[in-house]
């Protein structure tokens, strides 16, 4: 494996301010209390997936592992830290020399979880591992939204092709990300070329009605892109005349056509309309790209339409209605010191409503049926059962503050198409249900 294979990596600032105040306010305050060495355990879950979804995609994990490398205060950080005063001057002392050195285990990139799944778990002192709450969840509940409205598009596409084109539907950065995300969730292609330089995700593009209106002709646009771009590029054909826009398209790049693009009116009835004339005029292979405000119903609803490809955007960089995941991070477990002989205790907030937690540090393993598919989210904070042992779903991705499990992007994808097919099928209905498998504590 190259370090194409892992995404460029590229400069970025620290994330040590990727944070929320009161997490420096809470080391200050347990520095001076003498508790802030305790051996802790953090971990990352949902207490429920959003309103009828059926199972949560995993995604941002790698992102997790870069910015946990580069959490670190910097001199002009730390005077900014000290011209606020944010936090006193020995609490300043001690984030100067903060590098993370403890452990992080976590769900592979790409798994579906439920409510309870302990997805990412972090453990060392209390100081280092509460100074990664905002940051982790900024990125798990950011990504892990993208990447389950991408899976459920995806689901609903069939094995089309999916081109994510959210990109200025977004902040900027969170455009890459969702890029990142989509991919794994199962699109193809991207039209963000930053997302393309950093994760080396594949790119495409051809061009928009402002090249059309900016010729005399919709014939001279056709002409001027054909000849820069070959045959096999993508025309858009609805600024005018759909009919005739597909005619000359035809006429001027002859039957190797690439495809043509459709971005308004009754897509069923135009991709049909569509298809019958390309077929007619002899451009057979040439495929028809659809676009057009797509989410998972509307792709759905596509289904019996001769489409080839599907470009979507605002929907799936918003979560396609659901934008978070509502994941938390909590103190499950702490000892009464930084000796890791001292035994871990569980703590757990008690809280009125569905607002408490369950305490332990955890594993999570999944069963399944006799024919492989899967049956129960198992969690538990005692001995694996045997039977278990096999099915376990926390992997080791950070020993000792160096990494240690980085992968592919194609990796995390690949992960999920497979993690996606081991569920039951009711899992790819789009209809309103409760989360297709149980969550079982052991």
């Amino acid at each position: 494996m190259n370090s194409a294979d892992l995404g460029r990596r590229v400069g970025v600032p620290s994330t040590a301010l990727f944070t929320d105040q009161y997490e420096l306010t809470m080391v200050q305050a347990a520095l001076k209390a003498g508790t802030a060495d305790r051996r802790s355990v953090f971990e990352a879950f949902t207490r429920r997936l959003p309103e009828g979804r059926r199972y949560g995609v995993l995604a941002g994990t790698g992102r997790v592992l870069d910015a946990v490398e580069n959490f670190h205060f910097d001199d002009e950080m730390i005077a900014f830290l000290r011209q606020q005063e944010i936090v006193d001057e020995p609490t300043l002392e001690w984030l100067a020399g903060f590098r993370f050195s403890g452990d992080i285990w976590g769900y592979p990139e790409g798994e579906v979880y439920f409510p309870g799944s302990p997805v990412l778990r972090v453990e060392g002192s209390f100081a280092e591992c509460v100074l990664l709450e905002t940051v982790v969840l900024s990125i798990l509940n950011h990504d892990s939204a993208i990447a389950a409205a991408a899976s459920r598009m995806s689901a609903a596409a069939g094995g089309r092709n999916l081109i994510e084109m959210g990109a200025r539907r977004t902040h900027e950065l969170a455009a890459v990300a969702s890029a990142r995300s989509a991919y794994v969730g199962g699109f193809h292609t991207t039209s963000d070329l930053a997302a393309g330089f950093r994760w080396g995700i594949p790119t495409v593009g051809t061009s928009a009605h402002a090249f059309t209106l900016l010729h005399d002709t919709e014939r001279d646009a056709f002409r001027a892109q054909v000849d820069s771009l070959g045959r096999g590029t993508t025309l858009l054909v609805d600024t005018y005349d759909v009919a005739e826009a597909v005619r000359a398209a035809v006429e001027i790049a002859g039957p190797e056509l690439g495809a043509v693009r459709i971005d308004s009116g009754d897509l069923l009835l135009v991709a049909h309309r569509v298809r019958q004339q390309l077929d007619e005029l002899g451009a057979t292979e040439t495929k028809i790209v659809v676009t057009s405000d797509l989410d998972e119903y509307a792709i759905a609803s596509l289904a019996a339409a001769p489409v080839d490809a599907y470009g979507v955007g605002t929907q799936l960089v918003t979560g396609s209605g659901s934008p978070t995941c509502s994941m938390v991070y909590k103190l499950v477990a702490r000892a009464g010191s930084a000796d890791p002989a001292d035994p871990l205790l569980p703590v757990a907030k008690k809280s009125l409503g569905a607002k408490s937690s369950v305490g332990g540090r955890k594993w999570a393993a999944r069963r399944l049926d006799a024919r492989g598919i899967a049956e129960a989210e198992v969690i538990g904070t005692g001995p694996v059962p045997a039977e278990l042992a096999g099915t376990q779903l926390l992997v080791e991705l950070v020993r000792g503050g160096e990494v240690v499990a980085r992968e592919s992007l194609d990796a995390a994808r690949e992960r999920h198409i497979a993690a996606r097919e081991a569920l039951p099928m009711s899992a790819l209905q789009l209809s309103r249900g409760e989360p297709v498998l149980p969550t079982e504590y052991v």
